[in-house]
């Protein structure tokens, strides 16, 4: 059974992800080229690290778990990239540098979205990656990144922030929104690690209230940075959420609620993985981590 060092994660999904979205000499090179452009970006690749070390958690092998990890990334990427374009965020600039339609045209950053979308369920339904897990598996966690990804999920999240556009919601809208847009793939990603090892319904319950904790969590930093963060260190102009009127948790709960929620949330995923025990040590510092994070 193949383990990944904890410290050895993030090299491990880089290098997996260069192999699944190579450099190629084909007439349609552009269109990789654009794909590794987001792809190879960085970021904290926070659902790859999921899927690994909730696999690892509940007994699976995590070598054979890192095409779902890639794959939960691609789509992942496929979002921002379509997130960037003019017909939705129009935003120039991702992780400090400009965005994927800003460099490569509007039409080939849509492909190129389109394809990591794609290529995320190529990568995890290959004879060679359902071999390593299983038919039963592979397909249970397909299936969790397929939901996540969709109406019900993430696609359906930005289209509750496009209805949402130049208006003032309430915070219930405000919590489903981003329960679909970002909380969706955060909790796929720590679905998808306890489906790859088999685990039990305890194991799986507990994984997805950590998830759902630390995804809201997220989001509400998200919002709290965009007041007092540093565009450095953002790689993307601070204070844009209230120059376009835009509802957030800042501007509902006020600053300091906004952090003591931030706070709770970051207990509650603790607290939700008692089932694990004391090897669960290092996803509560990963909890801590995103929630004092800067960036």
């Amino acid at each position: 059974m193949g383990r990944i060092d904890r410290s050895g994660y993030l090299q491990s999904v880089e290098d997996a992800l260069r192999k699944y979205v190579p450099e190629v000499s084909l007439m349609q090179s552009g269109l990789f080229r654009a794909m590794r452009y987001s792809l190879l970006a960085g970021g904290k690749r926070i659902r790859p690290v999921l899927v690994l070390e909730f696999c690892g958690l509940c007994g699976g092998d995590q070598e054979a778990a890192l095409p779902f990890a890639c794959a939960v990334e691609m789509i992942h990427t496929y979002s921002l990239i379509h997130d960037d374009l003019p017909c939705m965020d129009d935003d120039g600039l991702r992780r400090g540098k400009p965005s994927n339609h800003v460099v490569f045209g509007e039409a080939q950053a849509l492909l190129a979205g389109d394809a990591l979308l794609t290529m995320a369920f190529e990568t995890m339904l290959s004879p060679e990656s359902v071999k390593g897990v299983g038919a039963e598996r592979a397909a249970d966690a397909a299936g969790i990144l397929a939901k996540a990804a969709g109406a019900y999920g993430m696609a359906g999240g930005q289209a509750i922030d496009l209805m949402s556009e130049g208006k003032k919601v309430s915070e219930e809208t405000l919590q489903k929104m981003d329960e679909c847009k970002t909380g969706a793939l955060i909790r796929a990603a720590a679905k998808m690690g306890c489906a790859l090892a088999g685990a039990d319904s305890g194991q799986i319950r507990a994984a997805d209230e950590y998830a759902a904790a630390i995804g809201f969590a997220f989001q509400i930093v998200d919002d709290i940075l965009d007041v007092e963060g540093d565009a450095g260190a953002l790689g993307k102009p601070v204070g844009s959420d209230k120059d376009n009127a835009k509802s957030t948790y800042v501007s509902l709960l006020g600053l300091e609620n906004a952090k003591r929620a931030v706070e709770k949330l970051t207990e509650t995923a603790a607290a939700a993985l008692e089932p694990f025990g004391d090897d669960a040590a290092y996803l509560k510092g990963f909890a801590r981590k995103l929630a004092s994070r800067n960036y």
